[in-house]
């Protein structure tokens, strides 16, 4: 096994611009993310796990889970073991027979089964260290009552003149006076 870094999932986040999702993977001993781009679908088969989410009927990854029970093999972790041309490469790294089996997986599918088997996430190192984002200095240091050290005072937001608002003004004034926009309204013939 490669050198390999433990990671666990910190959130899925929706991006506003597309219907891709985020698994944002933080790394267990140091300030270090690692985003991953999912779909839609496997977004939410991570975020029912995550919740624990009872299911009237099992979805596909908990059905990967029954799979394995029912034939005796065991999952012991998955990894996100490559990063080629933007794509994440993993494993399902899993026992059986006696056997260890590395089965070939998308890491989204693999994250899905692993928040249901309750294993492990493991990362290349290699993996991290081309993608991880290690969050600024400054952002680490500030809380939600601590400001950042030798931030300095904070900017005063500019003052607005009413010559800038005029501008919103006119905007609004075309938008009323737009034909086609105005209200039906009842006669008072009725």
């Amino acid at each position: 096994m490669p050198d390999m870094v433990e990671v666990v999932i910190d959130s899925v986040r929706v991006s506003l611009m597309s219907p891709q999702r985020v698994v944002v993977l933080r790394q267990t001993d140091v300030e270090r993310y690692l985003p991953i781009w999912v779909g839609p679908y496997e977004a939410e088969a991570i975020t029912v796990a995550l919740q624990e989410v009872e299911m009237s009927r099992p979805l596909t990854h908990d059905l990967l889970r029954n799979l394995f029970d029912l034939f005796n093999a065991k999952i012991l972790r998955i990894e996100i073991v490559t990063l080629k041309d933007d794509i994440f490469y993993g494993n399902i790294v899993a026992k059986a027979d006696g056997k260890i089996m590395d089965i070939d997986s998308r890491p989204s599918d693999a994250i899905a089964l692993a928040v249901r088997a309750h294993v492990p996430i493991l990362v290349s190192q290699d993996v991290m260290d081309a993608a991880g984002i290690v969050p600024e200095r400054d952002m680490q240091s500030e809380g939600p009552d601590k400001p950042a050290e030798d931030a300095g005072p904070a900017p005063q937001p500019p003052k607005s003149s009413e010559a800038d608002l005029e501008v919103f003004e006119d905007f609004l004034k075309k938008l009323k006076d737009e034909p086609g926009d105005e209200e039906e309204k009842p006669s008072p013939d009725g």
